[in-house]
């Protein structure tokens, strides 16, 4: 019997490279329209994991928290977008509403740092992951899958991390 359910992966990273490393594996695979949730206190390695997985989509952009300006747009050299959300300064949902994600989703993947704070206008389909801090290096990683599509991910995703599903 299966600890996790089949739509749930759990990982530990042990360093911040590692986390980069799993992020630009989880980049590769993403497609536009598609939501990455991450939840994760302060200093959980939200943003390092971010800068894997722009890597790993394919810009070479520099990768920051966009904290203050609450979106970053990150390029490939095909033109193609990723945009990086940060909840974290927003009052309400309603806010995220007025930045137009429909419009962003159109265009590339959408990751969202504080996501848990805009939940309740979030795709009912994405890709869920909290990111708990253990040590100053080691990070927990749950990843939960909602919808057919982000099940999908989740098991390329598995396969390309410890080769089976």
């Amino acid at each position: 019997m299966p600890i996790l359910p089949p739509n749930a992966l759990e990982f530990f990273s042990r360093s911040p490279e590692q986390t980069r490393r799993v992020g630009m594996r989880l980049g590769s695979l993403l497609a536009v329209g598609d939501v990455v949730c991450l939840e994760g206190e302060l200093g959980a390695g939200k943003t390092t994991l971010v800068q894997g997985l722009a890597q790993g989509w394919g810009s070479s952009d520099l990768v920051s928290s966009p904290t203050f300006i609450l979106v970053n747009v990150y390029r490939r050299p095909d033109g193609a977008r990723l945009f990086h959300l940060d909840a974290y300064r927003l009052a309400s949902p309603t806010e995220a509403e007025e930045l137009d994600l429909d419009a962003m989703l159109d265009e590339g993947p959408l990751v969202i740092e504080w996501a848990e704070r805009v939940r309740s206008i979030l795709p009912s389909e994405r890709l869920w992951l909290r990111l708990d801090y253990v040590d100053e290096e080691q990070r927990q990683m749950q990843f939960t899958a909602h919808g057919k599509r982000y099940e999908k991910l989740l098991d390329e995703f598995r396969r390309s991390l410890v080769g089976v599903a």
